[in-house]
């Protein structure tokens, strides 16, 4: 299944760089998030973006965004390029093509991600340099590419069910933007309508917290998360049903 995996890998990256548009428009499709959050970001942020533990959740966060913008055309665009019914025909395993797209677009926003953070990494240093040249601590590193696996896989792992039975892509795409509001702005807009002083007591608790447990914690509740929307997908997958729609 390995083989098959890898096939299935080669296959979407060579129609990613290649197919569904050119080598230069892919790269282009980069520049307003490493501009955004490569540059600005932390030429505003400073060495605080390199050395601070919040950082990790950022590193966790980013990988989303490229996933999502991909993910909608894993199977809604093969289904617009009328190329689905011919991989449905291969003798790929169901598993193999499912995994091989998920770990595809993980992939590419994992790449991308650590472009963005290599380049604020050197924007920091150029611009707010002390003598000496700032690295990412190693312990922030390991965790944020860890973290990050994470919610790319659950990203790729939510699209592709919302890709499964989405006539085009952008269809996938407005359905993927909700689950990104409902996950994301919902949340801190809700953190915003807490009391001033409420806030300030979460704060202070926040800091007295071992964040070593708040790691592990959230990594064990992504970890189970990816196994459900793994398994949802894995059910949701199959050939006879994708043929027949």
């Amino acid at each position: 299944m390995i083989t098959d995996i890898w096939t299935v890998i080669w296959k979407e990256w060579r129609e990613l760089l290649f197919q569904r548009g050119s080598l230069k428009t892919t790269i282009l499709s980069w520049l307003p998030l490493i501009l955004i959050f490569g540059l600005l970001m932390p030429i505003q942020i400073g060495t605080f973006w390199v050395d601070s533990p919040f950082t990790i959740a950022y590193w966790g966060w980013l990988p989303t965004l490229p996933v999502m913008a991909l993910i909608a055309d894993s199977f809604a665009g093969e289904r617009e390029r009328h190329t689905l019914e011919t991989l449905l025909a291969s003798p790929l395993s169901e598993v193999a093509i499912l995994f091989g797209k998920i770990i595809t677009v993980v992939i590419y926003g994992l790449l991308l991600t650590l472009i963005v953070l290599l380049t604020g990494l050197i924007a920091v240093n150029l611009t707010h340099n002390k003598g000496e040249i700032l690295l990412y601590p190693i312990g922030i590193t390991l965790t944020g590419i860890g973290l990050g696996i994470l919610t790319a896989t659950a990203m790729a792992s939510i699209g592709v069910i919302v890709s499964l039975r989405s006539p085009t892509v952008k269809q996938a795409a407005q359905q993927l933007a909700f689950v990104s509001i409902a996950l994301t702005w919902i949340p801190l807009l809700s953190l915003s309508l807490i009391p001033t002083q409420l806030q300030t007591s979460l704060l202070k608790s926040a800091k007295n917290t071992n964040i070593t447990h708040v790691i592990l914690i959230v990594f064990l509740v992504l970890a189970i998360a990816n196994l459900g929307l793994l398994f949802i997908a894995i059910k949701r997958f199959k050939r006879s049903r994708l043929i027949l729609d």
